[in-house]
């Protein structure tokens, strides 16, 4: 077994802590405001796929938590590595999401609008 400076496997919990601070201040308020109904200015003029969007980026978040909280928990090798594999799923989950974001929003932008016709 590989023991690092300060304890375990897992490193420094304070590291990890860290990241995680900072992922939940920089990745959670948009997507639950998004989520909400509040869409960023940066965002309005792809408005059809922003939900999906949202999802993707909470999906990224919960790829933090599940190599985050076990790293913290100081857990056994099997478990960071099973809950890191679960974490690898939400980020394929997030790219599918965001892949299917801009295919929304690709079809939306070609509709565009109706025109009536008179006649």
């Amino acid at each position: 077994m590989i023991a690092y400076e300060g304890g375990g496997v897992n490193g420094n919990p304070l590291y990890h802590w860290v990241a995680l601070a900072v992922s939940t201040a920089l990745m959670l308020p948009v997507p639950a405001a998004i989520l909400a109904g509040w869409t960023p200015p940066w965002m309005r003029k792809r408005k059809a796929g922003i939900r999906l969007r949202a999802y993707g980026i909470l999906c990224i978040y919960a790829l933090m938590l599940f190599n985050g909280i076990p790293r913290i928990a100081d857990a056994s090798f099997e478990t960071v590595m099973v809950c890191s594999s679960i974490g690898f799923g939400f980020a394929a989950a997030a790219a599918v999401l965001f892949l299917l974001s801009a295919r929304k929003d690709s079809a939306a932008r070609t509709a565009g609008p109706v025109e009536l016709r008179k006649g």
